[in-house]
C-alpha cells in the first residue's frame, strides 16, 4: 500500500473535493437519534490545528443538537501513545481516532483495535481517497501537503530556495524551522518521502544548517511568525490560516515535489459513544467539513 507521495503543485491536488451532492440529513436521522441518546462523541485528532478542531466540533454539534464533541488535538505520536495507553488498560476512551501517519492504522487493524464501518459520505469524497482500506476499518478524512514555508517580510519569493534540495544551501543555516518526527506524523511523512529521493545524507547535511526542531509542523508557523526562522518545511494550510490573519507568511511548492500526506479516521473497537462516532465519520467526510 502505498501511503504518500510527491506531487508538483497544489493546483494538481484537491484536498477532499466532493464530486456530487451531500446526502440529505434525513439519510442519517435513525442514526442521529441514537447518537444524540449517546450526548457526546471523543476524537482524538492529529488533524487541524487547535482552533480547527473547535469549529469543527462546533459545526457538528449545530448540525446534530445535543452531540457534545470533545476534541483532543495531539501531534500523530503523542495521539496514538495515549490511544495505546487506554486500549493497553482496557478502556478506550476515543471513539473516533485521526492521524496523519497512516501506518499507525494497519497496526491498530492488526490488533482488533478498529471497528469495521463504511460511511455513506465516502462515495462523495474524489475516487482517489475511496476505499483506501479495502476492508473498511479506516477511511480518508484529511489529505496535507508538506512545502516550503517563508516570513515574506524577511524574504522574497525571488531569494528563497525552490527546491528540497535547495534547502541544503550553507546561506540558510539558522534560519530554517521543521517540525519533529518523533511526534508529528506530517514531518514523518515528508521525512521518509526525502529519504527515498535522496537518501540520508539529504538530513545528515541539513542537520549542518542547525535548524530549529519543534514538536509539530504547525509550531513552524509561530517561528515564522516571530521570526526567529525565516523558512520552514510547512503545512500550507495552517501557514495560510496564519496569513489571512494578516501575518507574513507565504508558501512555495517546491518544484522537486511538495509531499502529500494521507490522514485517516477510524472508529476504535469497543468505543463508548459507537454511534455517535459513525455519525462522526460521516461528518468528517461531508461537505461541511470539507
Amino acid at each position: 500500500m502505498k501511503l504518500l507521495w510527491a506531487i508538483s503543485a497544489l493546483s494538481s491536488f484537491a484536498i477532499l473535493a466532493v464530486q456530487g451532492p451531500a446526502l440529505a440529513d434525513d439519510e442519517f436521522a435513525d442514526l442521529a437519534a441514537k447518537a444524540k441518546a449517546e450526548g457526546e462523541v471523543t476524537w482524538y485528532t492529529a488533524h487541524f490545528d487547535t482552533t480547527l478542531v473547535g469549529k469543527i466540533g462546533s459545526a457538528f454539534t449545530a448540525k446534530y443538537p445535543g452531540i457534545k464533541v470533545n476534541g483532543l488535538k495531539a501531534t500523530a505520536q503523542v495521539s496514538y501513545q495515549r490511544l495505546l495507553q487506554d486500549l493497553s488498560a482496557g478502556a478506550p476512551q476515543a471513539d473516533v481516532f485521526s492521524s496523519t501517519d497512516a501506518s499507525q492504522f494497519v497496526e491498530l487493524v492488526r490488533n482488533n483495535a478498529l471497528e469495521a464501518y463504511r460511511p455513506q459520505n465516502e462515495k462523495k469524497i474524489i475516487s482517489a481517497f475511496q476505499n483506501f482500506d479495502p476492508a473498511g476499518f479506516y477511511h480518508v478524512t484529511a489529505v496535507s501537503l508538506v512545502a516550503i514555508t517563508y516570513n515574506n517580510q524577511k524574504i522574497s519569493e525571488a531569494d528563497i530556495p525552490k527546491t528540497w534540495q535547495a534547502l541544503l544551501d550553507s546561506k540558510w543555516s539558522n534560519k530554517i524551522a521543521l517540525g519533529d518526527p518523533n511526534f508529528s506524523g506530517m514531518v514523518g511523512a515528508w521525512t521518509v518521502t526525502l529519504q527515498k529521493m535522496y537518501g540520508w545524507e539529504y538530513f545528515s547535511r541539513l542537520s549542518d544548517s542547525k535548524p530549529l526542531i519543534t514538536r509539530s509542523i504547525d509550531d513552524t508557523v509561530t517561528i515564522l511568525n516571530s521570526g526567529e526562522r525565516i523558512l520552514a518545511a510547512g503545512d500550507p494550510a495552517s501557514t495560510l490560516r496564519s496569513t489571512a490573519k494578516g501575518n507574513p507568511l507565504s508558501v512555495f511548492y517546491p518544484t522537486d515535489g511538495a509531499i502529500a500526506v494521507v490522514g485517516p479516521s477510524g472508529i476504535v473497537a469497543g468505543a463508548k459513544h459507537p454511534n455517535a462516532a459513525r455519525l462522526f465519520m460521516e461528518f468528517l467526510l461531508s461537505t461541511d467539513v470539507a
